[in-house]
């Protein structure tokens, strides 16, 4: 008989579902992309092709980012024309972004 690995079966019982998501969250922000792509999307609402330029990266590329910030429901879409335009679906996602960077340029 094999063992049936669960998600949490030896989870510390100490940490709680708010914890996980936490986690979670902080996972899909653990790349400087990502985190620049807030960045961006915290002063206002961008398209594609706008973060493209102003981060220097190829666009499958930042496409790939804001599909892992989309699966970590941080990001809200709309389609303008043929255009899709992403911003922010929570102001303290920003927050979180903006306080750690603000954190690590401290002296």
């Amino acid at each position: 008989m094999s063992a049936r690995h669960e998600p949490h079966a030896h989870a510390d019982p100490g940490v709680t579902g708010a914890d996980e998501h936490a986690a979670r969250l902080l996972k899909a922000l653990a790349h400087p992309a990502r985190v620049a792509i807030v960045r961006r999307l915290a002063e206002q609402p961008h398209c594609v092709h706008e973060l493209v330029g102003e981060l220097g990266l190829d666009q499958p590329l930042v496409s790939q980012h804001l599909r892992v910030l989309r699966a970590a429901s941080l990001l809200e879409s709309e389609r303008q024309g043929r255009e899709i335009v992403y911003s922010l679906r929570d102001e303290h996602v920003a927050s979180i972004v903006l306080d750690a960077v603000e954190h690590v340029a401290e002296p």
